[in-house]
């Protein structure tokens, strides 16, 4: 019985340490010197700009006149005002964009009206589609760089997407703006400096259009854009990062929205893991493809507050198991993934995360994290499935 104990910790101590150690290597990654930007096209293709918009009157002129302001003359900007009850397609109309207006109450969920656009610009389509959601502003130039980017690599490519911390910021919203910093710029900078795939955030996406074709957008899941990374992945068209061109949004003021906003992330995304891990494995193996197992490994990080529950409850059951038996293999593991997670989050909050939250506010990581468990407990029993757009 004590053998059987000693293995299952074992085995429960590296399989943490997986994952834990991939992340460790894409944040040392992230702080090694800069490489040159990868290949451009030479002259700009014909694109066209998607952004799905539900009940966003309040926010979508700027959006609209951030991407407008930089269009080039081959390019077009489609809203699709997506079931809405609001002015959002008279105030984009008003800003200068095209508008298209989808309304089917039975299909909620931002990859239908990502879809609906799609067939829409397919009468004269462009060599590339940009996916730029109505509550970002994207910053100028950045399209044009999307836009060579993908033409000249003819894969999928994602921008740099930043979430800002909202004004009057408590310190738990200070350590979500720094997890986002670690998930959207650390992990993906460093997949690219290793020369790996990243995945697909929501907005800032560029996709060749034949590509974008492929994909079943029409689709209500939480973690959409995660979805179509992984189906990318699985016909060979993973995502590449482009930190060059940028994306801006902010968090939700209010706690309603930042409860809804961190509950469709997290349920999206453990529910994605569970879709995706055995398929993607599978082909990963059978293609011999280290690109798609270091994909594979980056998707099934779990949100990085669960990671750390995870690793801090190993911590203690392997001490457990030590201090009554002995056996010290499993606590060595995990002490090594512990010791070698923390150096890494160290390192990139004194490069990449000082400055948005302090070394004082930060310590309260552990106690963010264990706000958190009852939102993961209620993925096992009563999982968010319908797609809610966040209050703002």
């Amino acid at each position: 019985m004590i053998e059987t104990i000693d293995f299952a910790l074992l085995l429960l101590a590296i399989a943490v340490a997986v994952p834990v150690m991939f992340l460790v290597a894409q944040l040392v990654a992230a702080l090694a010197p800069a490489r040159a930007p990868g290949e451009v096209a030479s002259v700009c293709p014909s694109m066209a700009v998607i952004m799905p918009a539900h009940n966003e009157e309040a926010i979508i002129e700027r959006a609209v006149g951030a991407i407008l302001s930089q269009l080039p003359p081959n390019g077009r900007l489609l809203v699709v005002a997506d079931n809405c009850t609001d002015g959002t397609a008279r105030v984009a109309a008003l800003a200068g964009a095209e508008v298209a207006v989808r309304s089917d109450a039975s299909l909620i969920g931002k990859g239908f009206a990502l879809n609906h656009g799609i067939r829409v610009i397919s009468a004269d389509a462009p060599e590339v589609v940009v996916f730029v959601d109505a509550d970002c502003v994207i910053a100028q130039g950045s399209l044009e760089v999307l836009a060579k980017r993908c033409a000249a690599t003819g894969r999928p490519v994602q921008a740099r997407y930043s979430m800002l911390a909202p004004p009057s910021a408590r310190p738990a919203d200070k350590i979500s703006q720094f997890a986002w910093v670690v998930k959207t710029l650390a992990r993906p900078l460093g997949s690219a400096r290793l020369g790996l795939p990243c995945q697909l955030m929501g907005s800032g996406m560029a996709l060749p259009i034949e590509t974008a074709r492929q994909l079943d957008l029409a689709t209500g899941h939480l973690a959409e854009d995660q979805k179509f990374g992984a189906e990318l992945a699985m016909i060979g068209k993973a995502p590449c990062f482009c930190p060059q061109a940028h994306v801006l949004s902010q968090f939700p003021q209010e706690d309603s929205g930042k409860r809804q906003q961190r509950t469709r992330w997290q349920h999206g995304h453990l529910a994605i893991i569970g879709e995706f891990f055995l398929p993607l494995t599978a082909r990963a193996i059978s293609r011999g493809s280290l690109q798609l197992f270091a994909f594979t490994l980056d998707l099934c990080i779990p949100p990085l507050s669960l990671l750390v529950l995870l690793l801090l409850a190993t911590q203690a059951a392997t001490l457990a198991w030590f201090a009554a038996t002995g056996f010290v293999a499993p606590l060595i593991v995990s002490l090594v993934s512990l010791a070698c997670l923390t150096v890494a989050f160290g390192a990139v909050w004194l490069r990449l995360g000082h400055e948005v939250v302090s070394l004082r506010e930060l310590a309260a990581l552990p106690a963010y994290c264990l706000r958190q468990l009852a939102s993961f407990l209620r993925f096992f029993v009563n999982r968010q499935i319908a797609w809610i757009r966040t209050e703002r």
